[in-house]
């Protein structure tokens, strides 16, 4: 086997012999579901050199398991999760975010120099509880934050979420705070907004706050089959939680720290979710993967 081999290239190598079709006719097939993909890339894929990645590339991968007469989620349950993608950054800058998009989108917001400025509120702990619906896209995440001030006078949390090609969820407050100023780039698919606290809170306080964003639908926005946080700095605790309408084959969580990379399965509970905890986590990525 060749060192470049994984899991998902072997597998998919395996899925395109067995069904007779050329590249070329499986590019022609992807074309006619509206996937473009190039050959250069379905070679590189089955032979282990690079993986699909992208939103639109998983997107290619479910179009595969169909045309390959595989079962749905065959080959995205063989590919490890999303890698945070960016540019060549400093500590200070976010990973997964176009930095000079989200500079932009920023002061738009009130916030220009946020990306600089030490942060003045220390996350110490987070529950997500994200909803996949039936049809796998990702109805709504509630999410529930405690913070802790190392200044007076702090008195709002600014949130950032991707969400890719698909319209901006809906942002509803839900307690301890309110909506402020919501500022939207559909060019890159981000969203920035003020969470503004009830009160004020002075060093050494703490403010708990909760909110929802909601998607429209169905169908609903693709989620590429996982959710995750990226923490920049250590969070005392993180407890995530996935919903489902349609329970999955298999479920893990996984985490990446630095160059190290663990994960482990998880078991569905009776109400159809699963649920991972990460505690003195970070800076690094935490997330649940299904298939």
């Amino acid at each position: 086997m060749a060192s470049s081999d994984t899991a998902f290239s072997m597998a998919l190598r395996t899925a395109i012999a067995r069904s007779g079709l050329s590249l070329d006719r499986l590019q022609a097939r992807l074309q006619a579901n509206g996937i473009p993909v190039s050959v250069t890339a379905l070679s590189y894929w089955q032979s282990g050199k690079r993986q699909p990645e992208r939103q639109s590339s998983l997107s290619a991968v479910r179009v595969l398991e169909d045309v390959l007469g595989l079962r749905p989620g065959e080959l995205l349950s063989l590919l490890p999760p999303p890698r945070p993608r960016g540019v060549a950054r400093r500590r200070t800058e976010p990973v997964n975010f176009p930095v000079d998009a989200l500079r932009a989108l920023l002061e738009r917001v009130g916030a220009p120099h946020a990306l600089e400025q030490q942060h003045q509120l220390n996350l110490a702990s987070l529950h997500d509880r994200c909803e996949i619906a039936a049809d796998g896209g990702q109805r709504s995440t509630t999410a529930r934050a405690v913070f802790q001030s190392t200044a007076d006078g702090q008195d709002r949390w600014l949130l950032v979420y991707d969400h890719g090609g698909a319209a901006p969820p809906r942002l509803h407050a839900l307690r301890n705070c309110r909506a402020g100023r919501v500022e939207v780039d559909p060019e890159h698919g981000l969203t920035a907004a003020e969470l503004i606290f009830d009160r004020s809170i002075d060093r050494g306080e703490t403010q708990l706050i909760e909110y929802t964003l909601t998607n429209g639908g169905p169908p609903y926005p693709e989620c590429a089959n996982t959710h995750y946080r990226e923490f920049r700095r250590p969070v005392r605790e993180y407890l995530l939680e996935i919903q489902f309408d349609t329970a999955p084959a298999r479920c893990w969580q996984y985490a990446r720290t630095g160059d190290a990379e663990e994960g482990r399965d998880l078991q569905l509970d009776a109400t159809g979710g699963v649920h991972a905890v990460a505690l003195d986590f970070g800076p690094g990525v935490f997330g649940i993967g299904w298939g």
